[in-house]
C-alpha cells in the first residue's frame, strides 16, 4: 500500500467501509474495499471536502497539542532525588521521586531518635539497679570506669555490620546443613523502611551506599556494560569494579569506574496521561553544556540523597525539548547555546546549516545529516528565514516561530492551544450534530424536576429536554452522579423509557386527579342530598354506576388537543434518576429518617449524660487533690514482687468517686451496645425491599476499635481498623505510633483476645507489645513506688534502701542456714 499509492509515511492502519479498523487478515474478504492510513484517525469518505481538512487539521493539531503538554510537564523537574522501587533487597529497581525530607525534618528526626535510645536506656539502668545489692553495684560501676579504657584495635568497625555479614557467608561453607545455619544464625533486627529510608544514600570509598542497609549499593547486573543497560540496588561486592562509581564535582556527574565513558543518568521519560515514568541507568557521557540535565546530580550530605537535574533551567528546558519532540528554537530564539545537534550543507554553498535533534528527527531520511561535536553554539536554524527550511519543523501544523516555549510563556502557549483544540473537537462532534437534528425535530420538549432515587425530595433540578439520551446526560450533570445515569421512575414506582411514556403518563396522572376530585364532590353532594330526601336516594344508589377514563397510551397521543397538552406539560414532572439500581419507594424514605432520627436521638442522650458523670467526677477528683493534701504511707507486704504498697493520701480516689467511676463504665459500654445495636439493623432496612431488588451497597466486612496502651488512660485511646487481628495490631502500631509491633490485644478486665469473632465493631481494647496487661491504677501504684524509693535515696542516703531481712530461729525445727 505504501508504494502502490505514493503515501509521504509508512502505512501503519486498515480501516473497513464503516470505519472499523481491521488488525487481522482473517477476518478480510477477496476484493474487499478497505483505506489506509500512515498512523491518524479513519476520516469519512462521505465527509464534504471541508469537513475532511477539518479532521485531518484536528488529527495534526493534537499531535502537536501533545508534543507541547509533554515539554510543559518534563521542562521544570523540581526536588527530585534517587529513590528505590518498593522494598530494599537486592535487585530493586531505581526512580526519581519528590525528596520526602528536608534538612530540618531530618535533624529533628535524628535528634527524636537520639533522646528515645538515651531514655530508653536510662530506664533499662534504673529497673537493673533496683534488683543489684550494693556489692554487684560497686563491681559494675568499676567494669563501667574500666571499658571506657580502649587500645586502638578493641574499638569496634565503622562497617561491623558489612564485615559480620562476610564473616557469616564465609563460615557457611563449614556446615553441612545450610538450612540450620541460616535458622540459627544471628539476625539482624529489622526496621520498618520508610520513604525516606528509600532516598537517602551515601557516597563512600567509591560506592553508593545505601544509608540504611550498607550493604546495598548501586551497580549493574552481569558483565555485559553497555549503554542503556539499568542499574539496580545491589549486594556490595568488593571486588566489582562495576559497583563502584567515579564523582566529578564539576561536570556534576557520576562515572562508572570500569567504564568512565558510562555515566549514572535518567532514562528517556515515558510519558503517562497523570504522571511521568523515571527509571536511572547508563548513558554514554555527552560533553554538552545544554541538553544534558539527565546526566547531572548532586549529593547533598545533611540529609544524604542524590538530587538528580541538578543544572541550570535553561539545560532543563532544552533537554525537555529534545526529548518531547519540540524545536528548542521555540526555547532560546536566536541565543546561540552549545546544544546537541546535526548539520548539513547543500550542493552549491558551503555553509553549515545547523538544526537541533527534534528537527533533525524530522528530517531524517531526506537528506544526509552529520552530528556536531561538543563545544559548537548555535541556534536552530528551521527558525530564521534565510535558511529556507520547512517553518513547522517537527510540528505537524504548527510553526516553529509563532510558538514561544520560554519559561514565561510555556503555560500560556499551552492554554491557549488546548482551548483552540477543545473548540475544534467541539464543532466536528457528533454529539452536536445529533443535538442540531434533534433541535431541528419536531418533537415537544417536557419540564422535569429531577431527584436522585432514594433521596427523596431533596435537591431537586429543573431539568428541560426534547430527547431521551439529553435528559440523561443533564440529569448525570446536574445532579452530580457517579455513574451515568440509565433510568427514570415517577412516584409510584413506573420505570420510564422515552419521552413519549413520560407524556402519557403525565396525562394519565392529570386525568385521574380530576376524577378523583370530582367524585369526592359527587359523593360530598349525595351526602347532602340523602339527609334531605332519604327514600329517593336509597333509590338513586342502585342504578349510579362509577365513571370510567381510557388510558391515554403513547400510540394515541395524537388524539390530544395541543391546547390541553400544553396545559398538562406546564408544570414539571417529579422523577427520579437511577444509574442501574431498582427504584426505592418514598416510604421506605421516610421510615429510614424517621428510624435514624430517633437512634441519634437516643444516641445524644446517653452520651450528654455520659459528659455530665464525666465533668463531675473531673470535679471530684480536682477537689479531693486540693481539699486533702495529706501524705501517703507504705505497708510492707510478703509479696517478692511487690513488697510495699501504697495506702492513703490525697491520691485515694473516695468512695462516691469509685461509684461515678462505675456509672461511667457502664455507660460507655452501653453506648457501644447501642452503636453496635444500630450497625446491625443497618442492614435490615435493606433487607425489606422486595426479593428481586438488591442493595445498593454492602457492608465491609472491616471493623473499627478504641485501643490505647497498656496501663494509659481509654480516654486516650484512638481508632483503629482491620479486616482480621493481624491488621488490627499493624493499625495499633501506626496509629498509636509505638516504636515496636503491637502482639497481644486485651480487654479492659485483663482478658487476651485471640478469635477474631469475640471483637465487636467500636469495642474498647488494650494493646500490649508483648508485656502482661496492666491497669492504670497498678502503673500509677509502680510509678509511685518507683518515686518513694529514689525520694528516699536522696534523703537519707543509699544505705536506707539496703535491707536485710533476718529470719527467727525455731528451736524446735533443725534447719541449717547459710552463713
Amino acid at each position: 500500500c505504501t508504494a502502490m499509492l505514493k503515501l509521504p509515511f509508512a502505512a501503519r492502519r486498515l480501516f473497513d467501509e464503516n470505519g472499523k479498523e481491521i488488525t487481522l487478515l482473517k477476518g478480510l474478504q477477496r476484493d474487499q474495499l478497505v483505506y489506509v492510513s500512515c498512523g491518524e484517525q479513519w476520516i469519512d469518505p462521505q465527509l464534504t471536502i471541508a469537513e475532511q481538512k477539518k479532521c485531518l487539521l484536528l488529527s495534526k493539531l493534537a499531535c502537536d497539542v501533545s508534543a507541547v503538554r509533554n515539554y510543559c510537564a518534563m521542562c521544570n523537574p523540581e526536588d527530585l532525588v534517587l529513590e528505590v522501587v518498593g522494598d530494599l533487597v537486592a535487585g530493586a529497581r531505581l526512580t526519581v521521586a519528590k525528596c520526602a525530607l528536608d534538612t530540618e525534618e531530618k535533624e529533628d528526626f535524628n535528634k527524636k531518635e537520639e533522646l528515645e535510645v538515651k531514655e530508653k536506656q536510662e530506664l533499662d539502668l534504673e529497673l537493673f539497679d533496683e534488683l543489684l545489692d550494693s556489692h554487684a553495684k560497686s563491681h559494675r560501676r568499676t567494669d563501667a570506669w574500666h571499658s571506657n579504657i580502649k587500645y586502638p584495635w578493641q574499638h569496634n568497625s565503622r562497617n561491623f555490620d558489612e564485615d559480620d555479614h562476610v564473616l557469616q557467608e564465609e563460615n557457611r561453607e563449614f556446615f553441612t546443613n545450610a538450612e540450620l545455619f541460616n535458622k540459627y544464625r544471628p539476625q539482624t533486627k529489622l526496621v520498618k523502611v520508610q520513604q525516606f529510608h528509600r532516598q537517602q544514600f551515601e557516597f563512600r570509598d567509591g560506592h553508593i551506599v545505601n544509608c540504611l542497609y550498607p550493604g546495598f549499593v548501586l551497580g549493574v547486573q552481569g558483565t555485559d556494560v553497555q549503554s542503556g543497560t539499568e542499574v539496580l540496588l545491589v549486594e556490595k561486592k568488593m571486588d566489582d569494579v562495576n559497583q563502584r562509581w567515579i564523582h566529578r564535582e564539576n561536570d556534576k556527574t557520576f562515572h562508572l569506574m570500569s567504564n568512565p565513558g558510562l555515566i549514572l543518568a535518567v532514562s528517556v521519560p515515558k510519558i503517562k496521561p497523570e504522571e511521568i515514568l523515571l527509571t536511572s541507568s547508563l548513558q554514554k557521557y555527552k560533553g554538552y553544556s545544554y541538553g544534558v540535565a539527565n546526566q547531572k546530580w548532586s549529593w547533598i550530605p545533611e540529609i544524604n540523597v542524590l538530587r538528580a537535574f541538578y543544572t541550570t533551567v535553561l539545560d532543563q528546558e532544552i533537554m525537555a525539548a529534545n526529548e518531547a519532540s519540540v524545536c528548542t528554537f521555540s526555547v532560546t530564539c536566536t541565543e546561540e547555546v552549545d546544544q546537541p545537534g546535526y548539520y548539513f550543507t547543500y550542493a552549491n554553498k558551503k555553509q553549515k546549516i545547523m538544526v537541533c535533534l527534534a528537527c533533525a528527527r524530522a528530517m531524517r531520511g531526506k537528506i544526509i545529516l552529520t552530528k556536531l561535536p561538543p563545544g559548537t553554539t548555535f541556534y536552530c536554524a528551521v527558525g530564521c528565514k534565510e535558511a529556507h527550511l520547512n517553518p513547522s519543523g517537527p510540528f505537524k501544523y504548527l510553526h516553529v516561530t509563532k510558538i514561544d516555549l520560554s519559561t514565561s510563556e510555556a503555560e500560556n502557549t499551552l492554554n491557549y492551544l488546548e482551548e483552540m483544540l477543545t473548540s475544534l473537537r467541539k464543532e466536528t462532534s457528533v454529539q452536536n450534530i445529533s443535538q442540531a437534528i434533534s433541535v431541528a425535530s419536531t418533537q415537544r420538549a417536557v419540564k422535569v424536576l429531577a431527584y436522585r432515587n432514594g433521596a427523596g425530595f431533596r435537591d431537586g433540578q429543573l431539568i428541560i429536554a426534547n430527547t431521551f439520551a439529553v435528559l440523561l446526560s443533564t440529569c448525570t450533570r446536574k445532579l452530580e452522579l457517579s455513574r451515568p445515569a440509565s433510568r427514570l421512575y415517577t412516584v409510584d414506582g413506573t420505570p420510564i423509557l422515552t419521552i413519549a411514556a413520560l407524556t402519557a403518563w403525565a396525562i394519565n396522572e392529570c386525568f385521574q386527579e380530576n376524577n378523583l376530585e370530582e367524585q369526592e364532590c359527587l359523593d360530598q353532594k349525595t351526602d347532602e342530598e340523602a339527609r334531605e330526601f332519604p327514600e329517593t336516594q336509597q333509590d338513586e344508589q342502585g342504578t349510579s354506576t362509577p365513571q370510567v377514563l381510557s388510558q391515554t397510551t403513547t400510540e394515541n397521543l395524537d388524539s390530544i388537543d395541543d391546547s390541553l397538552l400544553k396545559l398538562i406539560l406546564r408544570s414539571p414532572i417529579e422523577v427520579w434518576v437511577s444509574c442501574g439500581e431498582p427504584f426505592l419507594p418514598l416510604d421506605f424514605v421516610q421510615r429510614r429518617q424517621r428510624s435514624l432520627k430517633k437512634s441519634w436521638l437516643e444516641k445524644e442522650k446517653l452520651i450528654a449524660d455520659l459528659d455530665t458523670k464525666k465533668h463531675k467526677m473531673r470535679h471530684q477528683r480536682e477537689g479531693r487533690r486540693v481539699g486533702a493534701l495529706e501524705p501517703a504511707y507504705m505497708v510492707p507486704t510478703k509479696s517478692p514482687i511487690q513488697p510495699v504498697v501504697v495506702e492513703g493520701g490525697w491520691t485515694e480516689p473516695t468512695r462516691e468517686e469509685v461509684k461515678l467511676m462505675e456509672d461511667v463504665q457502664n455507660m460507655e459500654m452501653h453506648l457501644s451496645e447501642v452503636k453496635a445495636l444500630q450497625i446491625k439493623k443497618r442492614p435490615s432496612i435493606l433487607s425489606k425491599l422486595a426479593t428481586s431488588q438488591r442493595a445498593l451497597y454492602n457492608q465491609p466486612n472491616v471493623k473499627r476499635v478504641l485501643v490505647y496502651r497498656n496501663g494509659g488512660n481509654p480516654e486516650e485511646g484512638t481508632y483503629a481498623w482491620g479486616k482480621t487481628i493481624a491488621e488490627i495490631l499493624d493499625s495499633c502500631t501506626s496509629r498509636l505510633g509505638i516504636q515496636q509491633p503491637v502482639q497481644l490485644l486485651y480487654t479492659p478486665d485483663g482478658e487476651q483476645i485471640t478469635d477474631w469473632g469475640k471483637v465487636e465493631r467500636d469495642m474498647l481494647l488494650c494493646v500490649s507489645t508483648g508485656e502482661p496487661f496492666m491497669s492504670i491504677k497498678a502503673r500509677k501504684q509502680k510509678v509511685e513506688v518507683r518515686a518513694n524509693y529514689a525520694r528516699v535515696r536522696k534523703h537519707q542516703g543509699p544505705d536506707a534502701t539496703d535491707i536485710v531481712l533476718t529470719p527467727k530461729r525455731n528451736p524446735k525445727v533443725q534447719v541449717r542456714y547459710p552463713n
